[in-house]
């Protein structure tokens, strides 16, 4: 997932921080706004969950796989 996030938004973040956890803890955050919790949902997000998400706070980007 790190990787396709960093594929289409290479150019539009500054950094991206893996934190490791335990007790199956799968959290995204994008600035202060958390994006996807597996604590709150149950499960773990799909790619294109976390992608849409992300451009819901950072706005779309052109996908590099498109171009």
């Amino acid at each position: 997932m790190v990787q396709a996030i960093l594929g289409k938004y290479e150019h539009y973040i500054d950094d991206i921080t893996i934190i490791p956890s335990r007790g199956g803890a799968f959290e995204v955050v994008v600035g202060d706004s958390l994006v996807y919790s597996k604590l709150e949902t149950g499960r773990h997000a799909t790619i294109d969950e976390v992608m849409e998400s992300v451009d819901a706070i950072l706005g779309p980007v052109p996908d590099p796989e498109s171009s």
